[in-house]
């Protein structure tokens, strides 16, 4: 057993990102400027995007593109109950409805076969979320939305850098958004970014992140910009700092080292579990590249003498963190009791969230911290079979 605590997630920072900050601080400008657009342009390049937008966080990312596609009240907006809280409230920020769609059993993703039912009158967008960094399968959601003539966002907050038939994810979809949180494959400590490749979607959420102000806004205050404004629309709060988008280049240089490590240790997990009766390793599909934000591993509890929860209390007791993806938003109390959902109307997903556990997978995990966790799982595993 190990002596220290394993956290769940650790950010993986050196002097890189010291080295951008402090070129940020003392430039004088830490506020939207110079490192921001410098952030624009470098992760518009990697994905491919033509405008790459950068915000305070993946939860502003996605209301500006509602706000930017003219979400309204009584509206609808399809997408998943397997997702954190940001994918829905959004949605009802405009008094619109999220109706929810289940998932796939075996990617945790939403259904495609279920969504053409689940479209009326009143949709004006589908929202798939890539749980834990697998691309939901947008080719058939894709045919839906163009026969209907519905836009597709991208809640990609776990799906940096991940590939879908050959694709980064950034340019597959009207509009895509990222997460830079602190636990994510890059961190800016709160971030996000909107990429599209819509020139009238790019400037609306360009001035809506900056109180509705016309664009290029933060050039007033350098030589070339001019002290006189136009507020155009009552807009938000949701710039991004050059701080944190000094740290976000520093990261963005590191992605692909970073993301080989955490692919290596899912490789090693799966082949630990893979033989395991009593478990079931993460799907994952030929045609997509799983970014490995999360390691998804689901238990068998027919097979076991314990529950989820006693199984995590285990993995604490020998100094492994764990964690659970998602409590799926439909038998939350807010989303019960407005729309009156219940667990068995979204049977896939309340059936998987009962037995899944996320295991720990960051790219500063050595070795030694790889083989603890596989090594708790196991002693766990023996120790509680039927």
């Amino acid at each position: 057993m190990r002596e220290n605590f394993l956290p769940f997630a650790l950010p993986d920072l050196d002097e890189s990102e010291l080295a951008e900050i402090r070129e940020a601080l003392n430039s004088g400008w830490v506020t939207t400027g110079p490192k921001t657009k410098q952030f624009e342009s470098a992760f518009a390049a990697v994905v491919g995007a033509k405008h790459a937008i950068a915000v305070n966080s993946c939860t502003a990312a996605m209301h500006l593109a509602l706000e930017a596609i003219g979400l309204k009240q009584g509206d609808e907006v399809i997408t998943t109950p397997y997702t954190f809280a940001a994918t829905a409230e959004v949605i009802r920020y405009f008094d619109a409805r999220p109706v929810l769609v289940d998932i796939e059993p075996r990617f945790f993703n939403i259904d495609p076969s279920l969504i053409e039912a689940a479209v009326t009158a009143r949709t004006r967008a589908i929202m798939p979320v890539h749980i834990a960094g697998l691309p939901a399968d947008l080719d058939p959601l894709h045919e839906i939305a163009r026969r209907r003539g519905i836009p597709v966002i991208e809640d990609a907050a776990h799906a940096f850098p991940s590939t879908y038939r050959g694709r980064l994810v950034g340019t597959l979809s009207d509009v895509t958004c990222f997460s830079f949180y602190a636990t994510k494959t890059i961190t800016t400590g709160e971030g996000g970014m909107i990429c599209t490749e819509t020139d009238t979607l790019a400037e609306r959420c360009r001035i809506m992140a900056l109180h509705g102000i016309s664009k290029d806004a933060w050039k007033r205050y350098t030589a070339e910009g001019s002290w006189y404004y136009e507020i155009i629309a009552p807009g938000y709060k949701y710039n991004m700092t050059d701080v944190a988008a000094a740290m976000g280049i520093a990261q963005l240089r590191k992605a692909r080292t970073m993301y080989e490590r955490r692919r290596e240790i899912a490789q090693a997990y799966n082949a630990a579990f893979s033989g395991a009766g009593e478990l079931q390793i993460p799907g994952d599909r030929d045609d997509a590249q799983h970014a490995w934000h999360l390691y998804m591993l689901r238990l068998n509890l027919d097979r076991l003498r314990i529950n989820r929860a006693e199984f995590m209390e285990e993995l604490k007791k020998r100094n492994i963190g764990a964690s659970v993806h998602f409590i799926p938003l439909h038998i939350h109390p807010y989303y019960r009791d407005t729309f009156g959902y219940r667990p068995e109307d979204l049977p896939v997903a309340y059936r998987e969230y009962m037995r899944e556990v996320s295991l720990p997978i960051f790219s500063k995990m050595s070795g030694d911290d790889v083989q603890s966790v596989v090594d708790a799982v196991r002693a766990i595993v023996v120790s509680s079979r039927r």
